[in-house]
C-alpha cells in the first residue's frame, strides 16, 4: 500500500484573476487551468495529491492553514500574492500550523518595486521560487510531495 501525500495548493489575493489581471506579468492561463495541470502532475507524480484554495481574505487563507494542519497536510504551496509583504498574521499561521510550505510567485519579485523585496512569510518557508512563471508551482509540488521527514540530532 503506498502512501499519499496531501499537499494544499494556496492562493491569495487577486490571484482568481490569473489570465485577465496584467497577463505581460502573469499570462493568460487562468487560476482554474493552473488547478488542474497540477492536478494532473500531482497524479503523474504518483504519491501525492493536492486540494487546491483561492480567498482574497486574509482570515480565509489562516483559516485554510490550520485546517489542513488539523486535517495532516504536509505540504503547502503558497502564493500570498501581495500579503507576502503585509501580513504577519500570515507569516504566524504558516509558523504555528508547521507545515512544510514553498513559498511562490509567478513573476520575480526581486527585479520589481522596491516594496515587493522583502516578504514577511518567506523565512517561515522551506523555499521560495520566483521569477519562473506557473511552472514554479509544479517545481514547488514536486518538493514538496518528494520531501524526507525532517530528521532530529
Amino acid at each position: 500500500m503506498s502512501f499519499m501525500k496531501k499537499i494544499g495548493i494556496l492562493n491569495g489575493p487577486n490571484l482568481n484573476w490569473l489570465g485577465k489581471r496584467e497577463p505581460e506579468i502573469y499570462g493568460h492561463t487562468t487560476l482554474a487551468d493552473l488547478e488542474r495541470g497540477l492536478a494532473d502532475y500531482a497524479a503523474n507524480l504518483g504519491n501525492c495529491e493536492i486540494e487546491c484554495f483561492q480567498s482574497n481574505h486574509e482570515g480565509a487563507l489562516i483559516d485554510k492553514i490550520y485546517d489542513w494542519a488539523e486535517r495532516g497536510f504536509e505540504g503547502i504551496v503558497f502564493n500570498p500574492g501581495a500579503f507576502t509583504h503585509t501580513s504577519i498574521a500570515l507569516r504566524d499561521a504558516l509558523a504555528g500550523a508547521g507545515i512544510a510550505t514553498v513559498e511562490v510567485h509567478i513573476s520575480n519579485v526581486h527585479a520589481r518595486e522596491e516594496f515587493r523585496h522583502r516578504s514577511l512569510t518567506a523565512p517561515v518557508c522551506r523555499g521560495q521560487i520566483c521569477g519562473l512563471g506557473l511552472k514554479g508551482y509544479a517545481y514547488a509540488l514536486e518538493a514538496l510531495a518528494n520531501q524526507r521527514p525532517e530528521v532530529s540530532e
